[in-house]
Parts: structure tokens; sequence; C-alpha cells
């Protein structure tokens, strides 16, 4: 008896070891996994053309390694695990969705959304639930007809993450249309950004309303209906989540220019406890296409497109401005608050939150087009 309990507990033992093996966790957070850093050390995730995943280690803002992506150039969406270990991308025109262990470029994770007959395209949106067992994607089904194509409804297809190479939908929900970028929250939410920001529950499809932009409820003669942009960082920096709007308030008839004033706004919610803010930022002086929040302090934000910009959301005020070499759609930052500028071309540029000053660049195969930064802490 005693030799088939030692048996069964070495059994045990064993098998607790491999679950840690493969999940990438550590007991000893200096680990090597596969010669990168655990202990949440952080890595810089983005995809380039021809169609490559990149792992960049914010320490040395050098390339680890890039990892060749199946299918066409998509829109360069990544979304990391919460361990960090596992990076989705999105690829094949806006069509697939690929997992990869970053510390070995395998790959373990693939969903093929379309079929013969019908054409799935998932616009940026994909999200990881809080303790990675299952992805979400919005679908946007054509069905292609021997005469004509039928546009289907939206819908949120959840996937369970462990499903390998050949991943099919476990449950969907219908959903609204233009929602794009999307994250999940410690309540088991997943947001919602499209015209409005909303929240879904995954399990039930039950959908409330976050923030309302499109449908909010400011006196139309007073305010222009905003515009939201909705793509790019999602702040898992500081566990939010950030959707920019820009709006117009008149001070005197609707339409007279000389009297309006001209706003950058955000949506912001706060992953953690679901807490949402809506607020004007910062008078309308130059174009945004992402807002990042400095670690710091949750009153001063980033923004960049043709500039990289620092603003105080309760004063109203932008504190420094940087003219760019050229446009950068995204930024995001780590969380020593060094910033890291990119999307457009080839090359990420590195700047000093403080001054704004470039103080590095990390040159990549190919231009990044509309592809997304991501922060991954690998645990």
């Amino acid at each position: 008896m005693k030799f088939t309990h030692m048996i069964k507990a070495a059994a045990l033992i064993g098998a607790v070891s491999s679950v840690a093996l493969m999940s990438g966790c550590s007991t000893n957070p200096s680990a090597s996994l596969n010669g990168m850093k655990g202990g949440g050390h952080e890595y810089l995730l983005t995809v380039s053309r021809p169609n490559q995943l990149h792992v960049i280690d914010t320490e040395t803002n050098k390339i680890v390694r890039s990892c060749d992506v199946p299918g066409v150039f998509g829109q360069g969406t990544v979304e990391p695990s919460p361990d960090g270990r596992i990076a989705y991308v999105g690829t094949n025109k806006w069509e697939d969705v690929a997992g990869f262990d970053i510390t070995n470029c395998d790959m373990v994770f693939f969903a093929k959304q379309s079929d013969k007959t019908v054409t799935v395209k998932s616009f940026v949106s994909l999200a990881v639930s809080r303790d990675g067992k299952e992805l979400y994607t919005i679908q946007n089904p054509t069905r292609k007809l021997s005469d004509r194509y039928e546009v289907m409804e939206p819908q949120l297809a959840v996937y369970d993450t462990s499903a390998g190479l050949d991943a099919k939908p476990i449950r969907t929900f219908p959903v609204g249309r233009q929602i794009t970028k999307i994250t999940a929250m410690d309540t088991g939410e997943v947001i919602l950004g499209g015209p409005d920001l909303q929240a879904i529950n995954p399990q039930t499809g039950e959908i409330r309303m976050l923030s309302k932009l499109q449908h909010w409820d400011r006196p139309a003669d007073k305010w222009v209906q905003p515009d939201a942009f909705a793509m790019h960082s999602l702040g898992e920096h500081v566990d939010e989540f950030i959707m920019p709007y820009f709006t117009i308030k008149w001070n005197g008839d609707p339409g007279d220019m000389e009297k309006a004033e001209f706003w950058w706004g955000m949506s912001r919610v706060d992953l953690k406890t679901g807490e949402v803010e809506q607020t004007e930022t910062v008078p309308f002086e130059f174009i945004i296409f992402n807002f990042i929040t400095d670690p710091e302090d949750s009153d001063v934000i980033y923004g960049a497109f043709n500039t990289l910009s620092k603003h105080n959301i309760r004063e109203h005020k932008t504190l420094a401005v940087h003219n760019m070499e050229h446009t950068y759609y995204d930024l995001n930052m780590t969380h020593d608050r060094t910033i890291y500028v990119g999307g457009t071309s080839s090359d990420i540029s590195i700047h000093d939150p403080d001054t704004l000053e470039k103080i590095g660049s990390i040159q990549l195969p190919g231009d990044m087009s509309t592809s997304g930064m991501r922060i991954a802490y690998l645990k």
C-alpha cells in the first residue's frame, strides 16, 4: 500500500511539474524560458510585413525573435495571454487567428473563421479572458451566394484557448455592428468598442452600456455627436481600456465656428473594477490616434500621430509636444514609463516620458502598417 501511495504521489508531482512547464510559469522569477526572462519581464509585441510577429526585449530594445505568421498580412492585431507566454495574432486579411508561444515561436493555436460559403472578418477585435482560458473575436460574416453577397449578423465568438490548431467557437452571441477594439475585464465581461462602449457577458450574451458616444444624451444644439476611434493600444501597463473621441461644443448657434470649442475626449475603463470615466481631455490642436496613461499619474496621458504629445486632462492642458519624423499610428509604454511609438512604417521610436525627446529606435524588417503594439509580461 505504501509503495502504491508513493507511485501515486510521484505521478501527481510529475503532472503538476508538466503543467507548470507548459504554462510557462516558474517559482523562480529569474528563471530562463528558452533564453527569455520570466518573473513578469516586459516584452513588446508587434507585427510587420511580410507577416511576422516580433518579440522585443524592452530592457535591451532588441528583437529577441521573429515568428512567421501563416497567411497574408492582416491588420496586425496582437493580444498577449495573461501570463505573457502566448501571443494571438490576427492574420490572413483579418480572417484567421494564430497563437504563438513567444519563447520559441511554436504555433499552439489556430482558428480559421471562414469557410467555402461564408467569409468572416474580425476587424481588430481580439481579447483573452483574464484567466487565459478563452479567446474572443467579433465575427463579421458574409455569405457568398451564386448571384449576391448576404451580409449576416455580427457575433461574438468564444474559443477555448487549449483547442489547438483547429479551433472552433464553443459559443456565439449576436452583437451590434461596427465593433472593433475589445478587451476582457476582471468581472468576466468583454468590453465592446464600437459606436458606444458596451460590455457583454461571454457566458450568457447579455449586453449592457458602459459609455454612450453615438447615442449620448447631450443636447444636439450644444454638442456634436462624438467620433470615436476604436483601434490599437489598450492600456495593459495600467490595467485599463481607453477609447478616444472627438467632439465640438457649440457656445453659440450650432455651426457657429467662431464660438465653437473643439475637444478631444476619452472613455476610460478600469479593467479590475469596471469603473468608467468619460471626459473631454484637451482642446483639439492636432490629430491623435491613441491615448495612453502615465502609470505614475492617471491625470497625465500621451497621444501620437504626426506628433507625440503629453497632456494633463484635469487641467485640460497640453504639457509638451514633440514633432515626429513621420506619421505613427500607435504607442505604448512600460512600467518604467518608457514610451514606444510605432505603426505605419518599419521603425519603432523610443522616447523619454518627461521631455518626450527621442532616446532610441528599433528597426523592423518590414512596415507595421496598422499593426498594434502590446506589452507582454512573461511570467
